[in-house]
């Protein structure tokens, strides 16, 4: 587990585990489908009930359970649940609580919804492109290694959170 901005920690499943599920004043999002999205709705066939109103995500208190998986496709990764996890982060630290954001091996979908976290909401790193991002990011948190899904997300909706005045 690692901070990369005041109280904003990037880490795997058993950061969670280990250290945060047992320890209160954490915020945390769940970014992985397995196993917390999964167990929270209870669901035994692949994925959720696409008719569940908690399909996307699902918040309970102080914790984000996003239906995210590690998808090759950036199509396969629905803006509305980054949307709602950037959301969900800036409120836990606004109110002054530590936020950890992990997925199961803290290498691709939590560390890159840090990154865009970092560019979108705060001045810890450049905006100009995702490359340049990166790179400090890497400095930042050294297990980045985005699946070409969640690279491909990043780059496709760049703009959208950089320059969300430029519209779309």
């Amino acid at each position: 587990m690692i901070e990369v901005y005041p109280r904003l920690f990037i880490g795997d499943e058993s950061d969670y585990e280990r250290t945060v599920s047992h320890q209160g004043g954490w915020w945390t999002v769940h970014a992985c489908k397995e196993p917390y999205h999964r167990q929270l709705l209870g669901y035994k066939t692949r994925g959720a009930p696409k008719n569940h109103p908690e399909y996307f995500f699902a918040r309970r208190t102080a914790r984000l359970f996003l239906n995210l998986v590690e998808a090759p496709d950036p199509n396969y990764i629905p803006k509305v649940i980054v949307d709602e996890a950037l959301c969900f982060i800036d409120e836990g630290l606004q109110q002054g609580e530590r936020v950890l954001i992990h997925c199961n091996q803290g290498e691709s979908r939590s560390p890159s919804i840090g990154l865009l976290y970092l560019v979108a909401r705060t001045a810890t790193l450049p905006k100009g492109s995702l490359s340049e991002a990166e790179t400090p990011f890497r400095k930042l948190y050294p297990l980045y290694n985005p699946s070409s899904g969640m690279r491909g997300f990043l780059i496709q909706y760049w703009n959208d959170y950089v320059h969300p005045s430029a519209g779309v």
